[in-house]
Formats: C-alpha cells, structure tokens, sequence
C-alpha cells in the first residue's frame, strides 16, 4: 500500500538550473509542506543550487533547512513582541522580517544589530508597514542590519492593475523617507515584470523569491501513483461505503491507496470568476450535493468519480460496468495539489 511521489530526477533538476540560470539572484522558498517534496529534502537540494538566501515562513522551519543549508534563511513570517514568547528568540544565521512598525521600534532597542527585511504593505494587504509610516522609522533602523526591503504582491492581475508599476511607487516612497530601496525582495512576478522593474530602477538589486515556480514549474518532470488495493463488483442498488449510497447502476468500486491524510480531496477554496466560472462552480455544487464528485484518479487518462468522499488513507472510486478494472496491486495516476500533498513515499530523489 503506497501513495508515491515518482521524480526523474535529472529532468526535475534542470528544470531547477533553468530556473536559476534564467534569474540568479532567485530566494528559493521552502515552506509548509515542502510543495510535496518535504522541506528538509528542498534544503538539500538548494545546497547545490548557486543560490546564497533561502527562505522560509517559520523559525520552526528554520531549524529544519539548516541542518542541510549553511547559508542564510530568511523567515517570511514577519516577527513582532505580542507574540508568542518562542518566536521571539532569533534563530542563529536566519534574517528576521519586520512589518509592523511597532516591532521595528521592539526590535531595535532589544536586539541591535539583528539582520532584518522590512516588508511593506502592497496591495496584496497582507502584512506590510503603511507609507505614512516610514519616515518615523528612519532613527530605528539605524541600529538594525537592514537587507532591504519586501513586496508581497497579489497574483491575480486585475483591470488596471501594474505589478510593476506598484514597485516602483513603492520604490519612491521609500526613497522620499530617507530608506534606501537599494535591495528589493519581492514575489509573485513574471519575468516581463521584473524587466520592467529593473528598468525602472536600474541600481537595485531585485530579489524574486521563488517557490511553486521553481519546485513545481516542470510538472512533467515528476508523477503521483497509488496503489489499486482492492476491486468489488457491484450491481445496481447495493450499498456502498460508510455512508451506504446505493450503486446507481452495474459497476465496480475500486478502492486505492491515498486519502485525506495525503492531501486527497482537499483543495483551497477559490473565487469564482465571470459567468462561467460560477456556472461550473454551481454545477459542481449541484452534482456534490446528490452524492457525486470526480477524484483527481485517473485510469487510462481517464478522470473516475468518488464513490463517496475519501477516507483517512484510501480512497472508494466508482467504475462503470463497462470500464474493465484495473488488477490489485497496479498503479493509478493522481493530480493531488502538490502544497497540500503528503506522500508515503518519494522516490527518485
């Protein structure tokens, strides 16, 4: 019983060459749950890469990457004094992010010297430090090591809105309180911005940190399979699984390896956009509600539907009559969301 992560590692790691290649001064981001790879795993790989900063988004993550990496991590989750006492301690070789302005003032009667990223508040309106704010900081930040400055910004491109244009105001509002914008850590731009970017400041040095486009960018490069552990046959109006529907008609159930505790049927929820996308998400909503819903299992190419939702570790699939079942023990392909992936095994790295 298997739910696998299959990689070809050489064409995976070209992919991740490429990727630096084509940008060198890449941040790789190592987070959560390691984009399915595992985070201790990512840190072994970026120490091959010629990269100098990994990031992360926790201290306890932290501790994990450097047994691996002995460059320096910086630590997305930005740090401030109202939380909890153990997140207030440094870890060792990491840069710390700031974005509260309460916490610059902390930080910097508490711990001079600390390397620091001061994130500031885009449109994203995540976390940030405010505009109006910054001239106040000046004096502070005199006595932290200050690497520069962060710009989270939205993924979504909507009517009118400039990607690239934002960091550049961004850029001038730092200017105009007396904070150097020389280095600009930034995420979520495509190559076209960040042209544009470095066109428009030809003397900072423009950090992209990179995640999902770098582990995950050549998808090809890596499969899920599960393992067919069991086939029934079924006629038309037994009763199946926990919650005993009935078989609308002849068929088989199948049932593999790979459930909830791997990331089965979990998905982020996401905004419907235009008239079709709210068409298909009621569709969706219509065929869940009487008991239907597609796996991302897939049999000859093939998308199979769940026979019911999937269980801690294995998952029920419905297979018409006419489908000849796969054989115990043969592999099925799965499209699982790699960030909320959890694998029993990865092989080939």
């Amino acid at each position: 019983m298997s739910f696998t992560l299959r990689v070809d590692s050489a064409q995976w790691r070209r992919g991740l060459q490429t990727t630096i290649e084509d940008e060198p001064r890449t941040v790789p981001v190592i987070k959560g749950n390691g984009y399915g790879f595992g985070v201790h795993r990512l840190a072994v790989e970026a120490a091959d890469l010629p990269v100098d900063t990994i990031a992360v988004g926790t201290n306890a993550e932290a501790r994990v990457v450097q047994e691996a990496f002995d460059r320096e991590v910086l630590v997305l989750t930005p740090w401030h004094p109202a939380y909890a006492a153990g997140d207030h301690a440094s870890v060792p070789g990491t840069i710390r992010t700031l974005s509260h302005a309460e916490a610059v003032l902390e930080l910097a009667t508490r711990d001079e010297g600390t390397p620091v990223i001061i994130e500031v508040l885009t449109s994203m309106r995540r976390h940030g430090i405010d505009a109006g704010e910054l001239a106040l900081l000046l004096r502070p930040l005199e006595s932290l090591d200050v690497r520069g400055y962060a710009l989270h910004l939205p993924i979504d491109r909507g009517a009118g809105y400039d990607a690239a244009a934002e960091v550049d105001r961004w850029a001038g509002a730092l200017a105009d309180a007396a904070l150097s914008p020389k280095t600009l850590w930034v995420s979520h731009l495509s190559s076209t911005e960040m042209a544009r970017v470095r066109a428009f400041l030809p003397g900072a040095d423009v950090r992209p940190r990179i995640g999902t486009a770098l582990w995950l960018g050549d998808r090809s490069a890596f499969t899920v399979q599960a393992t067919v552990l069991d086939v029934h046959r079924v006629a038309r109006g037994d009763r199946v699984g926990y919650r005993q529907r009935k078989a609308q008609r002849e068929g088989h159930v199948v049932v593999v390896s790979g459930g909830t505790a791997n990331g089965v049927g979990l998905e982020a929820p996401a905004a419907a956009k235009g008239v079709s996308g709210r068409g298909k998400a009621v569709a969706r909503g219509g065929l869940e509600a009487l008991g239907r819903a597609h796996s991302p299992f897939r049999l000859a190419g093939k998308r199979l539907w769940f026979a019911e939702p999937p269980h801690m570790q294995v998952s029920m699939l419905w297979l018409p009559g006419d489908t000849v079942p796969p054989a115990i023990g043969s592999d099925l392909t799965c499209q699982v969301r790699m960030t909320t992936a959890t694998f029993d095994h990865v092989e080939g790295i």
